[in-house]
């Protein structure tokens, strides 16, 4: 089977997401994938022209020998000129796509490439799975641009011959917005236990970052958003006032900055640790490096309703306990007494660790998590995804 995924974001360096862990598993199971992404670093990390040339990468991410092709179409690098740009460059590459390597499905994420996507498709009678693991006209970073990429987003939904959302919760999010219910299917995300196993070694990286024994050091992966609770748990930690007490956060992006602010402004320098963004083949020895982990987004955060990250699946492969804002998306997918302990506030998070480092419960708790891992493999997740792809490519009934 021949896979085309199109996507508003960058398939390379942005961390990893369930698109990336699929269509790797799938070419080791003798799909051909490829891929036309966005650059969406592009203003603050891209190289500085007026126009982009198209670019084709060779990568393999997350497994050996799992090499697909990846397509960056050219822009104009002038911003909201970008998104016009696109129309015509992307609406070019997907036809080229569709001409050339002759998908027998495209896979769609986002709001822009879907919406081009369904219009060449529809007229080379080739199927579209919306593939959801967002709300995702709150991500776009003009706000002025929301309404209009709602609008968007409902025509997707509407047009698509399958909608797969990340989990459950986030099925609801899609039929709210016009999707149907018989063409709507969850796939949740999978764990590599051989990845993230609790072997992976933390020595050196606490050594480097000056985590003694005694600390207690709670941990955050991925890309770094406004809205995450990072800055209300960052601020609430100052006020403790506990040295012992570490955040170490692995990632970048807009929200950088102003964690970096609050570790010069409050005194948190060697407490508050921002490594910046890390290989992925890394991540395991800093997970290994962590004591507890969190997911401290705000309850009422628009873009996290329903959502359930996949850095959380990483935490509890790696046996360690997860605090997190009672998240509808989370709560309704992991549920209790499977490694995760509830808070209502972002900054609720520093006080919830602190008694539960000394209630002991920081081990039992990681037992939790390591058999809630056990039950979710992304072998299962594999072997559903890829039934969907053929019945949807084959024009079954779904």
């Amino acid at each position: 089977m021949k896979i085309l995924y199109v996507q508003d974001t960058d398939w390379i360096r942005r961390n990893p997401m369930q698109h990336n862990h699929l269509a790797e598993r799938m070419v080791l199971r003798g799909h051909e994938v490829r891929v036309i992404d966005y650059e969406i670093l592009w203003r603050a990390e891209g190289k500085k022209e007026l126009f982009s040339k198209r670019q084709t990468f060779r990568v393999a991410r997350l497994l050996r020998d799992a090499y697909h092709t990846v397509i960056r179409p050219g822009i104009v690098k002038i911003p909201l000129l970008d998104y016009v740009s696109m129309l015509f460059t992307y609406t070019q590459e997907i036809n080229r796509q569709v001409g050339e390597f002759k998908p027998d499905v495209i896979i769609a994420d986002c709001i822009l490439t879907p919406f081009l996507a369904f219009r060449v498709a529809k007229r080379k009678h080739v199927p579209v799975v919306y593939y959801v693991l967002d709300v995702s006209h709150k991500l776009i970073p003009f706000r002025l641009l929301h309404p209009l990429g709602r609008m968007i987003e409902r025509w997707n939904f509407r047009s698509a011959d399958l909608v797969i959302s990340g989990h459950s919760g986030l099925r609801e999010y899609c039929l709210r917005m016009g999707a149907a219910p018989e063409k709507t299917r969850a796939i949740t995300a999978g764990i590599d236990v051989s990845r993230f196993r609790p072997a992976a070694d933390g020595a050196e990286v606490r050594k480097k970052y000056k985590i003694d024994r005694n600390d207690l050091v709670l941990f955050f992966v991925g890309w770094i958003h406004h809205f995450q609770g990072l800055k209300e748990v960052a601020i609430e930690m100052a006020k403790v006032g506990d040295s012992r007490i570490k955040l170490m956060v692995v990632g970048d992006g807009d929200g950088y900055d102003d964690l970096d602010k609050i570790r010069r402004e409050s005194g948190l320098n060697g407490r508050l640790i921002l490594t910046g963004r890390k290989p992925y083949d890394e991540v395991p020895s800093f997970l290994a490096a962590a004591d507890i982990c969190i997911l401290p987004s705000p309850q009422d955060e628009p873009v996290m309703q329903g959502i359930v990250p996949i850095k959380i699946y990483d935490y509890v492969t790696a046996r360690k306990p997860v605090i997190s804002t009672r998240l509808s998306g989370v709560v309704n997918e992991i549920g209790e007494g499977n490694g995760i302990v509830y808070v209502e506030r972002p900054e609720d998070t520093v006080r919830q660790a602190m008694e539960l480092a000394r209630n002991g419960a920081i081990k039992q708790l990681a037992e939790q998590a390591g058999q809630f891992a056990a039950r979710h493999s992304w072998d299962k997740v594999t072997d559903e995804f890829e039934q969907t792809l053929l019945n949807v490519a084959g024009g079954k009934e779904l």
